[in-house]
């Protein structure tokens, strides 16, 4: 059977559970199923190089030991042996295991068994059991499916807080061209797509064997929801990362600004903010008084300028109201103009983001160092005969090949203009600006295109009352 059906096999069996409920639920309990089969495959892997190697996992609960044979316990003995996993890993604590412990307790702090069949979860193991990720055949094309398993989160997130579409991240990290050496950094790294990325440019610069380990100490994220960091950790140690300890399962608006220190800097910021949420009471108190605002994105945008190095650079994702808000919106825009030179802002097109978001967005690319004296903007074109993307229609990497041509030999043309900062100052710090080449139309519609953009446009605004309704509850 291929990888593929395999996999599908595997989401078919978890629909079968009672105890399973939605996407979310199953994602996340493949999550913590596949982290175990590969851990103990690369575990094997290490064993094998280094005959001094110990787990930090006592040998009755190493996958291999419970999971690997077929005809092994099923049943409730089976639920009831996973409970006691999951109270030993949640404070699992071991000497000389170069920090997998720890990486062990971060993915299992929060993380739960939805199954309540025995039987169906160890039909589940033993489709697992399929694949081998020492086989660097079955760990490429995993790594394709695993990239597909993240979109499907796409459907089961809010805020875009999951899945930045893969062209999305690979034009940024192209862009930015992360070295051997320099220290990366996403604040928000979801499942690990920046990361992931960053990781296979990287590798581009390898010359040496000593490169490979600089590389495995260089890559550093946080992420604040238990289900993407399972992700996150997962996708790293598929992409060569085998302890990425260096990724963190916390909230980086949490640690006060001032307690940041030099060593903290970063070279490379890539990262997608969770934008349209707000954080808990208090939060803001962490950043000074001119930028305190409880708007997710706008705290974190404060946080990248301190955290970069001086020529550290960053690409970011960022919706359109970060670009026009007032208040502290402008304390914080001045901010970023003044400490870094802010030379590129791409206007994507609406429905990047689909299907869970219509928030049109930008992507900010500036170095930390000098003030911004202009800004140059392009306006991504959808392809020709698109006009909105979708999940049968998803916005490809080759979009992108325009821009990069354009990049080093930048003229103003239909697509792309450039604002003095004195333009900017003037008009109030705002940076929502519109491409003078395109006149404002007015757009005819279909009766039904009508109706499906009034749908659309409720559909939104009930979601921002709901979430205003939690917020003030």
């Amino acid at each position: 059977m291929s990888l593929s059906n395999t996999v599908k096999s595997i989401q078919n069996i978890m629909r079968q559970d009672v105890g399973l409920n939605g996407d979310a639920q199953r994602i996340e309990q493949m999550g913590w199923l596949l982290f175990l089969k590969i851990f103990d495959d690369r575990e094997q892997e290490v064993e094998f190089m280094d005959g001094e190697y110990k787990s930090p996992i006592p040998e009755k609960y190493r996958w291999r030991n419970w999971a690997s044979d077929d005809e092994g316990i099923t049943g409730d003995e089976l639920i009831d042996f996973i409970n006691d996993l999951f109270k030993i890993f949640k404070d699992i604590s071991s000497q000389d295991c170069g920090g997998r412990d720890g990486v062990i307790r971060q993915v299992f702090t929060d993380a739960h068994n939805f199954m309540k069949s025995g039987q169906l979860l160890r039909q589940v193991i033993n489709k697992i059991n399929e694949i081998d990720f020492n086989n660097s055949d079955d760990r490429h094309t995993f790594g394709d499916i695993y990239e597909h398993i993240l979109k499907e989160l796409q459907s089961a997130g809010n805020s875009g807080e999951f899945y930045t579409p893969r062209a999305v991240t690979q034009f940024m990290t192209d862009i930015i061209d992360p070295k051997i050496g320099e220290k990366v950094f996403d604040p928000a790294c979801g499942t690990g797509g920046f990361l992931t990325c960053a990781i296979e440019n990287m590798k581009k610069h390898i010359t040496k064997s000593e490169d490979l380990e600089n590389l495995k100490d260089s890559i550093f994220g946080v992420e604040k929801k238990q289900l993407p960091h399972i992700l996150c950790t997962t996708n790293l140690i598929l992409h060569g990362i085998d302890v990425p300890s260096n990724v963190r399962h916390d909230n980086t608006l949490s640690k006060p600004l001032n307690d940041y220190s030099k060593k903290d800097k970063v070279d490379v910021i890539l990262t997608n903010p969770p934008f349209g949420g707000t954080e808990e009471p208090g939060i803001e108190n962490n950043f000074p008084a001119d930028v305190r605002t409880r708007e997710t994105a706008d705290l974190f945008l404060a946080l990248i300028v301190s955290l970069l190095k001086d020529k550290g650079r960053a690409a970011v994702v960022l919706p359109d109201g970060s670009l026009f808000g007032e208040g502290v919106k402008t304390n914080i825009k001045k901010k970023l103009l003044k400490e870094c030179n802010l030379h590129t802002i791409v206007r994507l097109p609406n429905g990047v983001f689909n299907p869970y978001t219509g928030i049109s967005t930008n992507l900010l690319f500036f170095t930390k160092g000098q003030p911004t004296k202009e800004i140059w903007y392009y306006e991504h074109p959808y392809p020709e005969g698109y006009k909105s993307y979708s999940k049968t229609k998803p916005m490809k990497v080759s979009e992108f090949d325009v821009e990069k041509s354009w990049w080093d030999n930048r003229e103003e043309n239909s697509q792309a203009w450039k604002v003095s900062i004195e333009d900017i100052e003037k008009n109030g710090f705002n940076l929502d600006i519109k491409n003078p080449s395109i006149k404002e139309e007015i757009n005819e519609y279909t009766v039904d295109e009508l109706i499906d953009k009034i749908s659309s446009n409720l559909k939104e605004s009930t979601d921002i009352l709901q979430s205003i309704k939690e917020e003030l509850k």
